[in-house]
């Protein structure tokens, strides 16, 4: 299993970067985590042909937006459909980009949180807190990959990265949050402890965030590895 980061910025991006986005690839499956601001370039440079499935974790468009172009490079360019895992509010959101068409001409949609086989992959998505519904993915294949997408502090992570070979985890560390609704990067190490994962990637950096700090904020909480999400980037599992 191999991911690519496409985006680790949360909100908006800065300037060379995009927002929340994943590449993986198990078997020549090839499947997108997100698909934030500024992502889908970056996609089409990875897979010119695009991806085989797609999974969203929820409506916010630092983690969406981008899905509408993928929409109209499929219906335009008559390049097929998709599968969708996804909250039904991501299609919501975006079908006011496209009031005459329906995206389900493109996409075939499967509800998150659920699980099912996609491809090599079995995805379990479970339910994290968020100011929108939001679900955190597991893909299980030849190794394990965890995401939270965005979430607060919740017993749930423990079990969505358990034993995982990579906890991808938001460390949002948004200055003067106090929502509960969004991690900061000390939280994430220590709920990729409690779940045993086996390496952590940090991602959805908040604009103008050192990033530097968060890793070792998190490696005050995690005996593992700890790395941050850069544009780019390429891990393989295992």
């Amino acid at each position: 299993m191999r991911l690519t980061v496409l985006g680790s910025c949360g909100a908006y991006p800065e300037p060379g970067r995009a927002c929340s986005g994943f590449a993986v690839e198990e078997s020549g499956f090839r499947l997108v985590l997100d698909l934030g601001y500024g992502t889908l370039p970056r996609l089409l440079d990875l897979w010119p042909s695009g991806p085989d499935a797609v999974v969203i974790t929820h409506e916010h468009p630092d983690h969406c937006a981008d899905l509408h172009g993928l929409f109209r490079m499929q219906y335009y360019g008559r390049r097929g459909r998709l599968p969708l895992y996804c909250p039904p509010g991501v299609l919501d959101r975006l079908q006011g980009l496209e009031p005459e068409v329906s995206l389900l001409e493109v996409f075939d949609f499967f509800e998150l949180p659920g699980a099912g086989e996609v491809g090599p992959f079995r995805l379990t998505g479970v339910d994290l807190p968020h100011f929108v519904p939001n679900a955190g993915v597991r893909l299980e294949a030849s190794r394990v990959l965890a995401y939270t997408g965005d979430t607060g502090p919740d017993p749930a992570l423990a079990s969505l990265g358990r034993d995982a070979d990579l906890f991808v985890v938001e460390a949002t560390d948004r200055p003067g949050d106090t929502s509960g609704l969004l991690m900061s990067s000390a939280a994430a190490g220590s709920w990729a402890q409690a779940a045993g994962a086996r390496r952590l990637m940090l991602t959805h950096f908040w604009p103008g965030n050192d990033r530097s700090a968060a890793v070792a904020a998190a490696r005050s909480e995690f005996e593992g590895e700890v790395v941050a999400a850069s544009e780019g980037d390429v891990y393989t599992l295992g």
